[in-house]
């Protein structure tokens, strides 16, 4: 069983996601993506290994340890009311925090990573979870957040590289979408949903897409909300 997953972003008009490029600067609508997370109910979120690098506060962890972990999943806590969980495949980000926003971290690795990466997230009070060998079985992760954590719904909140995969591999329940009165339009920044060269052919298992809702906010951004149905 799977939670369901609400991917929830902020855009400017041409789907463009990073707010330092958009224009009218003050049409960024500072604030307005935390405000709608909490009217969606809050709870768990996950985001990918590009947008989890911002939230690092350490350079590095050490190369080498005397220990050896079992590649199953580590928890530091399971008891909070919400968990912020990151994808990094190759164990690159080193956290040097234990939480995000009072949110404990849970990571999301393959077995390829080292012990000497497992030892560093042990000291900082980071959980893990393996979901593949060689490369993140995204179904797998959610499966496992189900099964170990309990979790039965989960905010998918980017970058466009980590919501392309979930979309690609029909995974995404639900689309909250808030549009900004602002544009980026120029080529190379991040869209809602990315995909990496080899995966610009594949396309999202998609069959049908209603209208839950819409609303006009303040300062003319509109947020939308589609039901998804994968298949």
């Amino acid at each position: 069983m799977k939670p369901y997953v609400i991917c929830h972003m902020n855009a400017s008009v041409d789907g463009r996601i990073l707010g330092s490029r958009w224009r009218p600067a003050e049409n960024r609508m500072p604030g307005l993506f935390e405000r709608l997370h909490e009217e969606l109910g809050g709870g768990s979120w996950l985001i990918g290994r590009v947008t989890g690098s911002e939230y690092a506060k350490a350079e590095a962890y050490p190369d080498q340890t005397d220990q050896t972990y079992p590649r199953e999943p580590w928890f530091a806590r399971r008891d909070a009311s919400a968990f912020g969980i990151a994808l990094d495949a190759q164990g690159k980000i080193a956290w040097g925090r234990s939480d995000i926003g009072g949110d404990p971290i849970v990571v999301v690795l393959t077995e390829r990573v080292s012990d000497a990466h497992l030892a560093g997230l042990r000291q900082d009070g980071v959980s893990y979870i393996f979901a593949g060998e060689r490369a993140l079985d995204l179904g797998l992760t959610l499966e496992i957040l189900n099964r170990e954590l309990g979790l039965e719904r989960l905010l998918l909140e980017g970058g466009g590289g980590s919501n392309g995969a979930f979309l690609r591999a029909g995974l995404i329940d639900e689309i909250s979408l808030a549009i900004c009165p602002a544009v980026d339009g120029a080529k190379g920044a991040p869209s809602v949903f990315d995909s990496s060269d080899k995966d610009a052919g594949t396309a999202a298992p998609i069959s049908a897409m209603t209208l839950e809702s819409c609303q006009v906010l303040e300062g003319g951004a509109v947020w939308l909300r589609y039901r998804l149905q994968n298949g």
